[in-house]
């Protein structure tokens, strides 16, 4: 007993064991930058719980021309099909039998061009597109075609009909051939695609019982939008788009008639209109029709046809090298233009359309902002970098209306002014694409201009040069209903350009336009030098070209402003202040007149049919009943669409992204070469139709941004002689006695006691400096032109930091992909 108690006395004596406290777990802070994007995926999983079947998204429009549909021009064909299939945004041509254009492409050219490194897996997340391997016509055909094999081998092969491992180097065209087992990349497996009921095509059968699935579109479209949405493969690819035909060639022939901008009459005017049109399916007739990509921009009812200058991308063809999933992501033309895209050769596109009317192309941003508005917090512009892609269900499941359409070779898609649309390949393929504008496009156009000045991102013509041109071919307008439209968009143009004049006139600003002897703006077309001009008088705000007038200040000899934003371009008195007019009014209301005019007589001419307005879900599109049954069954392609030598060893076969490659950083894309703006697409659009500089090392190049322009002189100037069409006039300093300059390189320009007399083309008068002469040697043009990364949407936060360079060059570039 005593034992016990003593045990009991001795427990009660020990100390009560304490809890053990957990450890503290540290935790690794993540970037700021993560987790904004975090917390937008999260906001976003939870828009996106339910997906509906690919399958719900309709078929776009088919249209079906006859032989005398198809002889006559595309452009007449376009306005009767428009009110019916613009509903859509986009439609497909099918040309009649007997349509068989030679390719004319030299596919044996060593000539190589660059391409994209499109990262599947990351479409949705609004980066930018590094620098993929460059490429010549039949490498490239290699590497996409070893591309779509493997990716055919591995996931629509039955498992006891795999090629087995030893036999493998023996298939043409397969990666094996192409690169050794250690550059080999892994490609992994869809399994969602290849194992889901969907695709499988018989409910409820899977493991050795089910049926080896077909390699179709609509099983492609499932695999694609699986890597895009889900992120479940690391997938990358290089595409080669916006290729210059002016370099590498087109894949229609050339016009003997000067009707392509690469023909040799083009330039000199020697179109031989006069000659019948070529008969139907004859050698003459590829050359010739408008269906020619190379022609139809200058078909005589296309606004483009008073370009003159060549604008890759616009007026001349860019080509398309596709792969499998390559990708053209969602996008509008530039300023809001129509596009047609021809399919030459090879496997399918998958295209998809967006209704361009202003409320659907408003859904379609209000879905990038909604899902990408952190990004588009930093970059207000991302649709202008076309590097995003959204699956069309998600736009459907947002109310925005949307359909698809398969492009087969030998097709055209159509897409109508603002109309959104993207797509992807579904193996090696060869397309082209073009820009033109029908005379119904003008309100499309103010639009597209007014974007553009929001976001200060130059256009690649000027709008008002282009509206005013027009109105002096009033012979060309075909209808009342485009007389008035032209007639009230030059009359808003007048209108706000008369009331900005009145207004900064009596705060102080001085016109001098009557001491100076300012070039005239040339009306009867838009040349190499009218475009050369107008890159000189980019707005230094918002980029817009100043074509009626423009504000310059004495404090800098190189920087103009639109009337609208003088008071962002320094913080100088309004009495330092001047205004240039290109254009008066007596002018204006003589152009007006004359469009009001040729209106009267078109009086009963018939009206052009109005589109339909898009509202809601689309309806069966005309001409669809058959397409979805074709794509579910029909087969893709995987062969290259030429030959290719066995040998023939591809310069980069990379097609699965890896983790090294995964690691690096992103290789920032420049603009096209024929283009000096070189800058990352992250952070501009691609390319702008800026002219260009060669800058002598010793010069300065601050402001580089700006447009040369000579102060004016407080009072007193007397008036001077400027012979300078492709310079914005200088103005002499006072009272003196005038001195005679005719060099043809060195512009010498009048001190206080000089009157200049310049008789330059081409060249840039200096601003004097005190009573020093300035000479400067220019040689060689030395304007810089303003280049697109404007500062931000406001004009006020404009820094005029130079980001890049321009250099003349004989070819501007438009900054959006026409596919």
């Amino acid at each position: 007993m005593e034992s016990v108690a003593v045990a009991a006395a001795a427990a009660v004596a020990e100390p009560p064991q304490k809890r053990q406290r957990t450890p503290l777990q540290s935790y690794e802070a993540i970037p700021p930058e993560e987790e904004r994007m975090l917390k937008q995926a999260l906001a976003n999983s939870k828009k996106d719980l339910g997906r509906e079947p690919l399958s719900a998204v309709p078929f776009g429009p088919t249209y079906y021309p006859t032989v005398e549909e198809f002889s006559d021009d595309p452009l007449l064909y376009f306005a009767k099909i428009r009110s019916e299939a613009e509903k859509y945004g986009i439609c497909k041509i099918v040309p009649p039998k007997g349509w068989n254009p030679p390719f004319a492409l030299n596919v044996d050219c060593p000539k190589k061009f660059q391409t994209k490194d499109q990262s599947v897996h990351r479409l949705q997340e609004g980066i930018s597109f590094g620098d993929g391997a460059d490429y010549n016509f039949k490498e490239y055909q290699k590497y996409s075609s070893a591309w779509s094999k493997e990716w055919k081998e591995k996931h629509y092969t039955a498992p006891e009909k795999a090629v087995p491992e030893a036999h493998k180097s023996l298939i043409p065209g397969s990666l094996e051939t192409v690169m050794s087992e250690s550059q080999a990349p892994a490609v992994p497996t869809v399994s969602s695609a290849v194992q889901s009921n969907e695709t499988l095509g018989e409910e409820g059968k899977q493991g050795e019982d089910a049926p080896t699935p077909k390699m179709t579109p609509a099983n492609l479209e499932r695999d694609y939008w699986d890597i895009v949405e889900g992120a479940s493969k690391e997938i990358d690819v290089d595409y080669g788009n916006d290729v210059d035909t002016s370099e590498h060639g087109s894949g229609f022939p050339i016009s003997d008639r000067g009707r392509s901008v690469n023909s040799p009459g083009f330039q000199s005017g020697q179109t031989n209109e006069d000659l019948p049109e070529p008969a139907f399916g004859s050698e003459e007739y590829y050359k010739e029709t408008f269906w020619n990509l190379n022609n139809i921009p200058n078909s005589k009812h296309s606004v483009l046809r008073h370009l003159k200058v060549g604008i890759n991308g616009i007026n001349v063809p860019w080509l398309y090298f596709g792969a499998l999933f390559s990708t053209f992501c969602w996008h509008n033309e530039d300023n809001y233009m129509y596009s047609i895209n021809y399919h030459h050769k090879g496997a399918p596109k998958q295209w998809y359309g967006v209704p361009g009317t202003k409320h659907d192309a408003e859904g379609v941003e209000r879905v990038f902002r909604s899902y990408l508005s952190m990004k588009m917090r930093d970059v207000p512009d991302l649709l202008h970098h076309i590097t995003t892609s959204f699956s069309p269900r998600l736009l459907k499941q947002e109310g925005v209306p949307v359909c698809k359409l398969l492009q087969h070779a030998g097709e055209f898609i159509v897409t109508f002014p603002r109309a959104f649309h993207g797509g992807f390949s579904l193996g090696p393929n060869c397309g082209e694409a073009v820009n033109f504008a029908y005379q119904d496009w003008i309100p499309h156009a103010v639009d597209a201009n007014e974007r553009y000045r929001t976001f200060a991102r130059p256009s690649v013509f000027s709008h008002d040069r282009l509206v005013y041109t027009m109105a002096h071919h009033i012979n060309e307008l075909q209808t009342k209903a485009v007389c008035d439209s032209l007639a009230q968009e030059l009359r808003r143009l007048m209108k706000e350009e008369l009331q900005l004049r009145q207004k900064l006139i009596a705060a102080g600003v001085r016109d001098v336009s009557n001491d100076v002897d300012l070039p005239p703006n040339r009306l009867d077309q838009l040349d190499e030098e009218s475009a050369d001009y107008d890159d000189k008088r980019l707005c230094h705000s918002c980029k817009h070209i100043c074509f009626f007038s423009a504000v310059c200040c004495e404090c800098s000899d190189s920087k103009v402003s639109c009337l609208r934003h003088s008071h962002y371009m320094c913080r100088c008195s309004i009495k330092r202040k001047y205004i240039l007019i290109w254009t008066p009014e007596s002018e204006m209301n003589e152009a007006i007149a004359k469009v009001e005019k040729r209106g009267e007589e078109l009086g009963d001419s018939k009206p052009v049919a109005e589109a339909i307005a898009s509202s809601g879900p689309l309806d069966e599109a005309p001409g669809s009943s058959n397409d979805g049954t074709v794509h579910e069954t029909y087969e893709v392609s995987t062969k290259p669409i030429v030959p290719i030598e066995p040998e023939l060893v591809s310069s980069d076969a990379s097609i699965a992204s890896s983790p090294e490659r995964d690691a690096s950083p992103p290789v920032q894309r420049t603009a096209s070469s024929n283009v000096a703006a070189q800058q990352p697409v992250q952070d501009a659009a691609v390319s702008t139709n800026t002219g260009a500089l060669k800058t002598p090392p010793e010069q300065d190049i601050s402001g580089a941004n700006d447009v040369i322009v000579a102060p004016i002189p407080n009072s007193g100037a007397a008036p001077s002689t400027v012979q300078q069409p492709a310079a914005v006039a200088p103005v002499a300093a006072a009272a003196a006695a005038p001195s005679s300059t005719q060099q043809p390189a060195v512009a010498p320009v009048g001190t206080p006691n000089v009157q200049a007399v310049i008789e330059q083309p081409a060249t840039v008068a200096p601003a004097a400096t005190g009573n020093v002469q300035s000479v400067v040697d220019t040689a060689s043009p030395t304007f810089v032109a303003a280049t697109s990364n404007a500062s931000t949407a406001n004009p006020a936060n404009d820094t005029s930091n130079p980001t890049a360079l321009a250099s003349s060059s004989s070819t501007a570039t438009a900054t959006a992909s026409m596919e």
